[in-house]
């Protein structure tokens, strides 16, 4: 049986493919250029697939022999959205979706698991988490074996929000940050999440539910840096800049053909990310890894 991962070649995508691949399973990994499949794991033997999530015919034909269908996918950037390019959660994280939930019914796929995001609900006024919501539904409502994973604020080696931080410190004598730091934040280290995605495909236990997944300790975002910054041996003082000043920034910069930042970027990176594992613990009794222990990894 073979699981396909789609946004395989991502940061998500990726720890669940490596997981997988170490337990064992057939993996096929789908990219919307097959080749750059055996760039990103030279090591593994995964199946390359090429397709693209917002067009169907495509999907038709990487869906085939398919068993269990890992959606990982995130457009590039994100969640600084795109418009020109149709890089938007609308059209990738809930379109996209839903044309991967029809393309797996087509192709008799069994299990679906579903990448979300704490937050999701269509009740929420911010839109990427109206939009995973949809797409959260849209997997409910398909008839397949299912598992929402919702996780919170990711980081590892790969990850490049909490890995700027430390790049600032060492490039400049401060760390600039927006708003204040106290939002409550409950960061989750990427082999977690590998690991918590593999037993979701592969573990009759989780079906049908909705699992948050959140680090085991809940830090203010101040303390989050700090942690970051002691364990890569920098001492910084943490520059906070006011929200209202980064989206005036990010109104002038989103004009720009490729937007390094939007306002509704500095929304989505200054919310709070905290989870309640307890069904996640329930159902798959995963092992959650310390912020400082999982950065003393790679830092």
């Amino acid at each position: 049986m073979t699981t396909l991962i789609t946004g395989g070649t991502g940061f998500s995508g990726a720890a669940v493919v490596r997981e997988l691949a170490r337990r064992g399973e057939t993996v096929a990994v789908l990219s919307r250029n097959a080749a750059s499949v055996a760039t990103r794991f030279p090591d593994l033997a995964v199946e390359a697939r090429q397709g693209d999530v917002c067009d169907a015919a495509s999907l038709e034909r990487a869906f085939a022999g398919i068993d269990t269908v890992i959606n990982c996918v995130q457009f590039p950037n994100s969640p600084i959205e795109n418009r020109r390019k149709g890089w938007t959660f609308e059209q990738v994280d809930f379109k996209g979706t839903v044309q991967q939930v029809q393309a797996a019914k087509q192709a008799g796929v069994r299990r679906f698991v579903y990448v979300s995001g704490v937050g999701a609900d269509v009740g929420s006024e911010k839109h990427w988490f109206v939009f995973k919501a949809r797409a959260e539904q849209a997997v409910r409502d398909s008839g397949l074996a299912f598992v929402v994973v919702r996780p919170t604020w990711l980081y590892g080696p790969e990850d490049v929000s909490l890995n700027r931080f430390v790049g600032f410190a060492r490039r400049l004598p401060f760390v600039p940050t927006f708003g204040d730091g106290s939002q409550p934040m409950q960061p989750l280290f990427i082999d977690d999440l590998g690991r918590i995605l593999a037993d979701a495909a592969t573990n009759q236990a989780a079906d049908g539910l909705t699992l948050e997944a959140g680090g085991p300790e809940r830090l203010s975002m101040d303390d989050v840096v700090r942690t970051a910054l002691d364990v890569a041996g920098k001492r910084r003082p943490i520059l906070h800049q006011p929200v209202a000043l980064g989206k005036l920034m990010a109104r002038a910069l989103q004009l720009l053909p490729g937007p390094p930042l939007t306002p509704d970027a500095i929304d989505f990176i200054t919310h709070e990310a905290v989870a309640d594992n307890a069904e996640l613990e329930r159902a798959l009794s995963p092992r959650l890894t310390p912020l400082r222990e999982g950065l003393a990894t790679y830092l």
